[in-house]
């Protein structure tokens, strides 16, 4: 495919997509036949196979790469053999000139994971606290519990799955040594968010000896009016938070691994320190430079997001399953068999879904896939309540 054809390419997908939706409206009235139909003719869309599965369990971008970033890449492969110094400064730039920050406020990780184990490693201390949901990403936890952070605060969730922002302030105001807060927003696993004018608010108040870790790996995908990014904090000078994000959602680059993290010059020393130098490799780099500046893309990314969450939430409520208000690219929702048994009707189909996370063992997490992915797997899920089997 040559790189000049990707735009045109990009536009004829974001114009297929509300077809696509359409034929996924008539999930409302449990016509599975309409479903099946919206897909066929799709080229890109194979039925799926327990051998060869719809994989909505890992919150991947199933797009795939932009046209324009796959084709850097495979040209960049072979100047393997330089190092990427100049290009992983192209991006930094890039990042910071769009975050209205001087570039030495930006660091180049490998996927925002590194990012949250080295802003542990470096925040790491006895007498540290760690302030977090029980329900997230566990990558915070776990290099808390690696690097000697014995004190770890798992605040209970809200009854409908939200964060518990007052219970989390809370937590850190009790304490008197140094905390580090740590949540995603929109949250993993359960897609909510915390409402922008309180997580500022708390932020601005600057609560002694605490540091933010704001991870928002899923922010692009929001579109609930009371969220907004915290980046604009970080623009005016605030001093306590350390912003995570990855090219891993939005830019569908999870195998390439390259994040970014967003915060003081004096924090972004302390982060380089704990990071491998040179880790990324040159055809990432080049990738994510390219995918930085498609925007048409980036326009058809959300899009097909958008749409492939709006055929399953047909779908659920069709069922009447409850679930999370998602702003991700994943929809938590409550299912009416054992997890397990959920599990293995949808492997038999073709399709894999997401793990238990305990405590919230009747909710199953949903990755969203293409919305021809997302049509069959309304099929899928309107046979099994025909079969009894949901």
């Amino acid at each position: 495919m040559a790189t000049s054809d990707a735009p045109n390419i990009q536009r004829r997908q974001l114009l297929k997509l509300s077809g696509v939706l359409a034929g996924g409206a008539a999930l409302t009235g449990l016509s599975s036949a309409a479903v099946a139909k919206s897909s066929e003719g799709t080229a890109s869309f194979k039925t799926p196979t327990p051998e060869n599965p719809i994989r909505i369990c890992w919150n991947e971008n199933p797009l795939g790469m932009s046209p324009k970033a796959q084709a850097v890449a495979r040209e960049t492969v072979a100047q393997g053999n330089r190092y990427p110094f100049t290009s992983t400064g192209e991006l930094q730039n890039l990042i910071a000139a769009d975050y209205g920050v001087p570039a030495d406020h930006v660091l180049l990780t490998a996927g925002a994971t590194e990012g949250i184990r080295a802003a542990i490693e470096a925040l790491a201390a006895p007498d540290v606290q760690l302030v977090l949901p029980a329900l997230t990403f566990d990558a915070a936890e776990e290099n808390a519990k690696v690097n000697g952070i014995t004190k770890i605060t798992k605040v209970p969730m809200l009854k409908d799955w939200g964060i518990d922002l007052p219970a989390m302030k809370k937590a850190v105001a009790d304490y008197d040594g140094p905390s580090v807060v740590y949540f995603v927003n929109p949250n993993n696993p359960t897609g909510a968010i915390c409402k922008a004018d309180d997580v500022e608010a708390w932020i601005k108040s600057k609560p002694a000896k605490t540091i933010f870790l704001m991870d928002e790996a899923y922010a692009e995908f929001a579109d609930d009016k009371n969220f907004r990014s915290c980046a604009p904090l970080l623009k005016e000078g605030a001093e306590n938070i350390v912003l995570l994000k990855t090219f891993s959602k939005l830019f569908a680059m999870a195998g390439m691994r390259v994040g970014w993290v967003v915060s003081t010059p004096e924090m972004v020393g302390k982060l380089r320190e704990k990071t491998a130098s040179n880790a990324l490799n040159f055809p990432a780099v080049k990738a994510a430079i390219a995918s930085w500046k498609d925007k048409e893309f980036i326009k058809l990314s959300r899009a097909s997001n958008k749409t492939s969450r709006e055929i399953l939430l047909q779908a659920l409520h069709a069922l009447k399953f409850d679930y999370v208000p998602s702003n991700t690219n994943f929809i938590f929702h409550k299912v009416s068999v054992p997890l397990a048994e959920y599990q293995k009707h949808m492997k038999d189909a073709g399709i894999l879904v997401g793990r238990a996370f305990p405590p919230a063992d009747e909710y199953c997490r949903v990755s969203l896939g293409t919305p021809e992915e997302m049509t069959y797997v309304a099929k899928t899920m309107l046979e099994l309540r025909k079969k009894g089997l949901v």
